[in-house]
């Protein structure tokens, strides 16, 4: 419940989610991927959710297929 400030020097830059799972869990940080990609270790316990009030649950993404050759005008906007 108390304010903290802390400055944290220099950062890591990661291109995939191999290495930023590794830094993590060699405590070099805080991550934030996609809980599919970090289940099993939350799940073992090697890492453990921190600010979980702001990482809401994401339903995902939905595709849409039409039915017929010509879309909807509002499929066409969308796509």
């Amino acid at each position: 419940g108390e304010k903290i400030n802390v400055r944290v020097d220099g950062s890591l830059i990661f291109n995939t989610v191999p290495p930023q799972i590794d830094a993590a869990l060699a405590g070099l940080g805080v991550v934030l991927l996609p809980e599919d990609d970090l289940q099993s270790y939350l799940e073992s316990g090697q890492l453990v959710r921190v600010l979980e009030d702001w990482c809401p649950v994401f339903e995902g993404y939905h595709l849409y297929y039409p039915s017929r050759r010509q879309p909807s005008p509002a499929f066409s906007l969308v796509v």
